[in-house]
Order: C-alpha cells, then structure tokens, then sequence
C-alpha cells in the first residue's frame, strides 16, 4: 500500500519543483530556499516516509521510495517536473530519476553521492554505528541533533539556520531515522549515472565530509548532461546554510529549462 504523505508548498504558478530533504531533515527545511524560488517556480517539498507526519514505509528502500514518489506526483497532477534532492533526498532524486526518466524534466542534486560509503563496507559500519549509538544509549532525537548538527555545517551560517536544523531533526521519530539509515547504506548507483540524459546540476560544499566536492565533480563528469557548482565554507546543509547563493544557482539553472509537463 503507498504511504499517505505529507508535504509544503510553496508559490502559486510557474513549473513545477520538487525538493526531497535530506535524513536530518523534513519538508520544513527547505522553508529559506523555497523562499528564494517560490516567486518563479511552483515549489512542493515531500516529508519522507516516516518523518513530518508522513506514513512510515516498510520496508524502506531506495526503489520503494521512488515509487512513493511517483504516487505523490500522480495525486498532485505532477506529470513532469523540476526534481531536487538533498542528501539522502538526492540519492532518492536519483532512483526516481533512473525509473521514471521521462517525469524529470531537470535534476539538482545537493550534497549527495551516487553511492555511499566505501566498497569494504567499513564505512558504511562506523557510520552507522556513530549515527546510532547515542540513541542506543537512551538520547533523545533533541540532544542528538544538538550534537550532530554543529558537525554538519560549514563557515559563518546564520544562527537560525543552525536552530531550524536542529528543530528538524528534534521533530524525527526515531523509528523513521533508523530505518532511514539503514536504507541509506545500501545505496549505489554509479554505474548508471551515464544514463542519466536530463539536464543536471550538482551542487557540493566546500568543507562537506559527508559527501565531498571531489565525489560530487566526479558524478557531474559521468553524467552526460551535468553541471558543478562549489559553494566555498559550505558543509552539508546547503539548503540551510546558503539558501541564497543555493537559490540563485538553481534559478540560472531552471531558467535555461523551463517547461515541464506538470502543473501545480
């Protein structure tokens, strides 16, 4: 059974984007980026299975998402659209894309990699057990956050970003952040990123660890139509912490491909 979803909104006309948050994240993250592009674009950002009252998806995976996805799109007369992923919401972005190429119109995708983790698995195991551990030992999705946040972010991010970061994660169930973990390991799809025709951008922080900008340029050259943008002081939180100059890239990019089959 598809999962009822919930979601935010944002602007009233023009093309249709859709933004998917990263696994610290909800919709409410992209509230300062949609601000940036709700004058020209028809924003609408997804709370995931399991986060931001949305229904849990069980079991969670990277081609149940996807089709999640598509149901979304389908209720909300979205035949085609702009599609932006963040993080884990940009891996997301990629198996959508990937399954449902003639929905994506153009692809963005923020501080995320086409695979996670290295090709032994030992990354993949200190991630999860770092990411897990607190809770294991009884922190609350509040206290973890207040820890992990200050690790994710980059150079001079305005205090409100900072709080509306941490009030993200603070508001994720524990359940749906375990399970968005484990779902998030298994991710790899490098070897069909050349397959990928759309117009793409790809958008990396400087000073991000998670998914470095090395990585991101990487992806961009195997993909036949990619773009790369470095944010200089950025970390992983682009959205958050650069919603203007992230805002501004993105409009460069949407203006050069602006028709989409959709209609908000």
């Amino acid at each position: 059974m598809t999962p009822r979803l919930t979601f935010e909104t944002a602007g009233s006309s023009g093309p249709p984007l859709v933004l998917l948050h990263g696994i610290g994240g909800t919709a409410a993250s992209f509230r300062p980026l949609m601000d940036e592009l709700a004058e020209r674009w028809f924003c609408l950002a997804w709370n995931m299975p399991g986060y931001g009252g949305s229904e849990p998806l069980a079991p969670l995976t990277f081609p149940a998402l996807a089709e999640a996805l598509s149901a979304l799109l389908a209720d909300r007369g979205l035949e085609q659209v702009h599609l932006l992923g963040h993080s884990i919401g940009g891996m997301v972005a990629l198996e959508f894309a990937l399954r449902f190429p003639q929905r994506v119109h153009s692809l963005a995708l923020l501080a995320t990699t086409a695979a996670f983790g290295s090709r032994d698995g030992d990354f993949q195991k200190r991630f999860m057990a770092e990411r897990t551990a607190p809770l294991d030992a009884g922190l609350t999705m509040a206290e973890l956050a207040r820890a992990l946040v200050p690790t994710l972010l980059g150079e001079d991010v305005e205090p409100q970003a900072a709080r509306l970061a941490e009030s993200c994660m603070a508001s994720i169930p524990p359940s749906a952040y375990r399970a968005a973990l484990a779902c998030l390991v298994g991710f790899d799809r490098r070897a069909a990123l050349p397959s990928l025709a759309m117009p793409a951008l790809l958008i990396a922080g400087e000073r991000d660890r998670l998914a470095p900008a090395t990585t991101m340029r990487r992806m961009a050259e195997r993909m036949p139509r990619a773009e790369f943008a470095l944010l200089p002081g950025a970390g992983h939180l682009l959205p958050l912490e650069r919603p203007r100059e992230c805002g501004a890239l993105l409009s460069a990019f949407l203006a050069r491909f602006p028709s989409t089959g959709g209609t908000p």
